[in-house]
């Protein structure tokens, strides 16, 4: 077993691999994916990563899986399909999905106010700057559910911008993985929100929120629920909060130094298990791990006889949240696309750089990590590295390689 929650058993069967077949049985270009191939190992060659992963799905099949590089840049192994990663906020769209199953089982509404079950947020106001001075007002409505899914709670993170807000988040212990989610749920509600409820799209600690409301709705930690709901279903053997220390060997690691910056890179520890299971930022993963969750989430919630959620519900999720008057901060979200209850979506064909399909959802993780689902045209990818500065950079350039390769 690659991964664990403390309630996982010692051992655990690998991850099953998904079925594979030739990528011109599936519409895709063995050609173009020898590209695509040739143009990260450039990449490696040159010394923008150590290694990734990329893999693409198709028609309920696998058409291309490779590794390049090296796991690590002082490892002696090179980069394997099993190799594991920091995910980070690719943790966001499961956490989102086992929400939206208490919704199906009629546990809680999207309407429903976060303080309904942190009686904490109650009391929250909206710093608002005025001459380098915060003023705190009252919220004109609560926050609800639907917000802390598509992120327009109020709630920040410290690293999206400068303002006082997001200062005070600095000057907290939010970043500690020592703290539980209670304990965090509870610091983040002390804290101001940086806008209205409902006025603009900032992207944010509210998934971890989140999984304090599973923890509180459902009895269990967060790690259990995952793995008893989802996780183990999708037979993900290899998805938890921290890594078996027998595993050792197969860490992704990213470069101690940013090669186009030159800062330091500092990512989280995968062997130790963290007090606070962070349901926006915290699973490991591998590749075929979560390619099962994306093939899952192409088949309609189902896989292999097993449903996840029901399709109507992940059509609620995979579908645009944000009004036009929302204003969208940062740059994370791409032009030509709106924000659903977890994922990303593509709204327009064109005005993003980069290539796509309407309805396409994805989301990403700060390490390098990076997944797509098309259901027009039945595909899917997941992109796997550990470069944070090179994020971005690896998301554009391999969405056009893959839909290149599309016959």
């Amino acid at each position: 077993m690659t991964a664990q929650t403390a309630e996982k058993p010692a051992a655990a069967p690998e991850t099953p691999p998904l079925p594979q077949t030739k990528p011109e049985t599936l519409g895709l270009s063995p050609a173009r994916l020898t590209r695509a191939s040739d143009a990260l190992k450039r990449e490696v060659d040159k010394g923008t990563i150590p290694g990734v992963t990329f893999l693409v799905g198709r028609r309920g099949q696998i058409g291309w899986f490779e590794a390049i590089g090296r796991q690590g840049p002082a490892a002696a192994q090179p980069m394997a399909h099993n190799s594991i990663f920091r995910i980070y906020s690719m943790t966001k769209p499961i956490v989102s999905v086992g929400i939206m199953m208490l919704v199906e089982d009629g546990h809680l509404l999207l309407t429903d106010p976060l303080a309904k079950f942190i009686p904490e947020f109650a009391n929250q106001k909206v710093g608002v700057e005025t001459d380098d001075t915060l003023e705190l007002v009252p919220v004109e409505r609560p926050i609800t559910i639907q917000d802390l899914l598509r992120h327009t709670s109020g709630i920040t993170y410290d690293h999206t911008g400068n303002s006082l807000v997001q200062q005070l988040y600095r000057e907290s212990r939010l970043r500690s993985r020592k703290i539980t989610n209670a304990e965090h749920a509870a610091m983040v509600a002390e804290l101001p929100l940086i806008c209205q409820p409902g006025a603009e799209w900032n992207y944010s600690r509210s998934t971890d929120i989140l999984g304090r409301i599973i923890e509180i709705v459902s009895g269990k930690s967060l790690g259990t629920f995952l793995t008893e709901r989802i996780l183990a279903p999708l037979q993900m053997t290899e998805t938890a909060f921290f890594a078996a220390e027998e595993n050792a060997a197969r860490l992704a690691e990213p470069f101690s130094t940013d090669p186009w910056s030159g800062e330091k890179v500092a990512l989280f520890n995968m062997l130790e298990r963290p007090a606070m299971e962070s349901g926006g930022g915290g699973l490991v993963s591998t590749t075929m791990d979560y390619a099962r969750f994306c093939q899952m989430l192409l088949s309609g919630g189902t896989l292999e006889g097993t449903r996840i959620i029901g399709r109507k519900t992940l059509e609620l999720m995979a579908s645009d949240h944000l009004a036009p008057d929302v204003k969208v901060n940062g740059t994370l979200l791409p032009e030509g696309h709106g924000f659903g209850l977890g994922f990303a979506v593509r709204t327009h064909a064109g005005l993003a750089p980069f290539a796509g399909t309407l309805g396409q959802f994805f989301w990403s993780g700060m390490a390098g990590t990076f997944f797509w689902i098309d259901p027009r045209e039945e595909m899917f990818a997941v992109f796997m590295s550990q470069g944070p500065g090179q994020r971005e950079y690896f998301r554009t350039l391999i969405r056009s390689l893959v839909y290149a390769a599309l016959e």
